[in-house]
């Protein structure tokens, strides 16, 4: 089982930049894959990292401008967030899924941080 904690949220201008974290708690993080989704209010998940961190996917909406990343000697996920935009603005949750790549059956999830992203 794991405990997963955001943080890193904020209020910052367009075109700014943001690191989210994602602080796992349990054990094997490193058996799982871990994602990035947002809520605002419809759902979206916006990258993805397979459990080795050797493969990653992102929503069209972001590419080019997030990237994620994990530290498994940490047990933690991060979100680098640059050249953000208002429509960036939601929830932000990480989440892991015990297939260990990119299925879209998450097992555990986090409280969320709010992202704002002003004009």
């Amino acid at each position: 089982q794991l405990h997963l904690v955001e943080s890193g949220g904020g209020l910052v201008q367009a075109g700014g930049s943001l690191r989210l974290s994602c602080a796992a708690s349990g054990r094997f993080f490193d058996t799982y894959g871990m994602a990035w989704f947002r809520r605002s209010p419809g759902e979206e998940r916006v990258a993805a990292i397979t459990r080795s961190g050797d493969s990653t996917r992102y929503a069209d909406s972001v590419t080019g401008r997030f990237t994620i990343s994990r530290d498994n000697a940490k047990n933690t996920l991060y979100l680098q967030m640059n050249s953000l935009k208002p429509e960036d603005t939601a929830v932000y949750y990480c989440a892991a899924t015990a297939d260990g790549g990119f299925a879209y059956k998450y097992d555990y999830w986090g409280q969320g941080t709010h992202v704002a992203v002003s004009s």
